[in-house]
């Protein structure tokens, strides 16, 4: 097989693992099997080098569905998970990152901004009657989360705990 077929074939799983659903790293084994085991695929021999657009694609599709999540703009929209499983996406990307040794600090910066922002306009929107919570997990969950994003209890907004299932 030419080193140009191989590409191809890499760059389609990559596209293919971008556009995945909710667990991109079960798209990700599976292009592995595809490109080289399955009867049907290439049978490929690949390396680390030519696994980590597959790895970059991983990140990229958990990014965007966090991300997607933290967008207050996404609150009443039928895509919209909430925090739960954004904390669940969380996790499984960390979880991957330090499986393969990959740095995900860009996106740990980028989640925890948008966590504090989520929370502020969250707080103001319910605080002034305009809706009720969306958030779908517990003040436990939210500070367990926050400090993994090493995000500091005074960077988050007064009182947002009152938004929680399991407050008062």
């Amino acid at each position: 097989m030419k080193d140009s077929d191989k590409e191809k074939h890499i760059a389609e799983e990559t596209f293919i693992i971008l556009h995945a659903g909710e667990i991109p790293e079960v798209a990700y084994h599976g292009s592995l099997y595809y490109l080289t085991e399955d009867p049907e695929g290439p049978a490929l021999n690949v390396d680390a080098n030519d696994t980590v657009s597959l790895k970059q694609a991983v990140l990229s599709r958990y990014r965007t569905i966090i991300l997607r999540d933290l967008d207050p703009g996404n609150r009443d929209k039928r895509r919209y998970r909430g925090l739960a499983r954004c904390i669940v996406n969380w996790q499984r990307l960390v979880k991957f990152c330090n499986r393969e040794k990959l740095d995900y600090e860009d996106i740990r910066v980028e989640t925890a901004d948008r966590l504090r922002e989520f929370l502020h306009r969250e707080t103001v929107d319910v605080r002034s009657g305009s809706r009720s919570s969306s958030i779908n997990c517990s003040v436990r969950e939210i500070v367990s989360w926050a400090e993994s994003l090493r995000l500091l209890p005074a960077d988050m907004p007064e009182r947002w705990q009152e938004l929680c299932l399991d407050w008062g």
